[in-house]
């Protein structure tokens, strides 16, 4: 069969119009934010908080008409802390679903099972969780840290152990998740090669009821102070319980979970939780005057009646803000939900000013949280999620 000036004619423009219909199918497209955390279970207390600042950026970005006309479908998947379902969640995200970026899982025992997954697939992925070894651009080119990692906490809270308390002998506990028995073996290294004698050290079933046997092992042995690395907000509280119930005068530091709202709520005294020190971030932290930075204040002026602050810790909103934004303002620069663009994007970026912190990433570092903006606060002293600076902290 011949071909015609005419039949040329049709078929480029047969080829024309189905190359703009499926433009217009990309552009209509959603862009698909996958979401992995613990919304249940023992450990899921952060995994609340996260999914708060998650829901309310993406309902503001769609009520403004999305990016670039695309609206942000929420993805999310209950891992309830387990790595096992975490594993097939992620699977089935980025297999079958195909989601343009992931965000999570919040527990690093869980993302240590999730993270070359999620590498082969080459998935942009954004983590909060603290584990040194889940960054490396090297093995893991798509995976960015927005947060602090694990040596920056510690490095805190050690500061605050042996230069503000003046300890000299420490208990490290811990629960027994991969995040728990990471950290815990990681702070009791970081003690003793600063020539702190850790006198006890633990790691404790997150649902276990009765920790006073724990606790008075750590008295007996002569400990000073308590590093406590679980994200449990109910083993937490439990372990105050258990310090007042023997009637210990000994303080607790580490991990944010400590200064959780969920925390008040299981307390047998509220007197429980004093000389309780956590964690924390200049941008969630009152000044000596009692405020919050401008950028701080303006975010929780926004939000206030339409997301709850009062039972979580603020700085777990506003890093799920984060998050969503780090994906749709590379979309939005890139034109683009392609993986390669997103993460361009995101190994140009430079002091990216977000609610948690200003972020800078490069193609080798993918740790992208200032140091600078780690500070250690008073559990007890939330106020829409945000604390005050711990006593003899600069």
């Amino acid at each position: 069969m011949s071909l015609t000036r005419r039949g040329v004619l049709c078929g480029s423009l047969g080829a024309a119009a189905a190359g703009l219909t499926a433009r217009r199918a990309a552009a209509a497209e959603p862009i698909r934010f996958g979401w992995l955390t613990a919304l249940t279970g023992p450990n899921s207390a952060p995994g609340i908080g996260f999914n708060r600042g998650v829901v309310y950026a993406v309902d503001k970005i769609n009520a403004a008409g999305g990016i670039n006309g695309r609206m942000v479908e929420i993805v999310t998947r209950d891992t309830q802390g387990d790595p096992a379902k975490a594993v097939n969640a992620a699977v089935e995200l980025a297999s079958n679903i195909k989601v343009h970026a992931t965000f999570g899982p919040t527990n690093s025992g869980e993302s240590l099972a999730t993270t070359p997954i999620l590498a082969r697939s080459k998935v942009p992925s954004l983590q909060v969780v603290q584990l040194d070894q889940l960054i490396d651009p090297a093995k893991y080119p798509n995976a960015f840290r927005f947060a602090p990692n694990n040596s920056q906490w510690d490095d805190a809270n050690r500061h605050y152990i042996t230069d503000v308390l003046r300890a000299k002998k420490v208990a490290v506990i811990g629960d027994n998740t991969g995040y728990g028995t990471t950290a815990t073996a990681v702070s009791v290294a970081s003690f003793r090669q600063a020539g702190i004698d850790v006198v006890y050290d633990a790691v404790i079933d997150a649902n276990a009821q009765d920790t006073s046997p724990n606790l008075l092992r750590a008295r007996s042995a002569g400990a000073e102070v308590i590093a406590c690395w679980s994200d449990s907000t109910g083993l937490n509280a439990r372990m105050m319980n258990a310090r007042g119930q023997i009637g210990w005068d000994v303080a607790f530091c580490g991990h944010p979970s400590m200064g959780s709202g969920d925390v008040a709520h299981l307390l047998e005294k509220p007197s429980y939780w004093e000389k309780v020190y956590i964690i924390g971030y200049r941008s969630c932290t009152f000044d000596a005057s009692g405020k919050l930075p401008a950028r701080t204040q303006a975010f929780i002026d926004e939000v206030k009646g339409k997301v709850q602050l009062n039972d979580t810790t603020l700085w777990w909103v506003m890093a799920a803000c984060d998050a969503v934004h780090l994906v749709t303002d590379a979309v939005a620069k890139t034109g683009s939900t392609d993986s390669e663009a997103i993460i361009g994007a995101w190994n140009k970026l430079t002091n990216w000013p977000g609610l948690f912190g200003d972020i800078t990433f490069t193609p080798d570092k993918h740790n992208g949280y200032p140091t600078s903006e780690v500070v250690m606060s008073l559990a007890n002293s939330a106020h829409d999620g945000a604390f005050t600076l711990a006593p003899g902290y600069a």
